[in-house]
């Protein structure tokens, strides 16, 4: 419960348990890597961000919903693996942020994804990453982020 009590300690609560939007299923385990489907912001903590990042959206907001998507991924790690001091290390982060055609600051915005996963886990939240731009996502959502995590059995 190590975890559990680093979000206590953080005042972090996990939203609900999203719900898949089509046919798929938010997380697949494949030997001891958990393969989490991208997620956008939820309704957790704070203002739910929509529009383009660079237009409608500062950096700071699309940073913040970028850390409101990482506490949804957590909650559907947790659904799937049931204990989060299972978590070994995240391993690959993806996030997809809407920005304008001349935006060229998507790390920045994944940032709010990358670091909310350190503060959470650790050194077990460091990751590889890439960060790119998209004309336009899911809902008019600003961020996008996936994540594929290596767990203990």
């Amino acid at each position: 419960m190590k975890i559990e009590k680093r979000l206590e300690g953080l005042n972090l609560t996990l939203p609900e348990l999203p719900t898949p939007v089509a046919n798929y299923v938010p997380a697949v385990r494949a030997g001891n890597l958990l393969f989490v489907s991208g997620h956008g912001p939820g309704s957790g903590e704070g203002k739910l961000y929509k529009g383009t990042v660079g237009d409608d959206l500062t950096i700071e907001d699309g940073y913040q919903s970028a850390r409101q998507t990482a506490l949804c991924l957590i909650s559907t790690i947790k659904g799937a693996i049931g204990d989060l001091d299972k978590v070994k290390q995240f391993v690959k982060v993806v996030g997809f942020v809407n920005c304008t055609e001349d935006f060229t600051d998507q790390p920045k915005v994944v940032n709010g994804a990358s670091d909310l996963f350190v503060e959470v886990f650790g050194d077990k939240g460091k990751h590889a990453r890439a960060a790119v731009g998209m004309q336009q996502l899911p809902g008019g959502i600003p961020v996008e982020v996936e994540v594929i995590v290596e767990v203990e059995d």
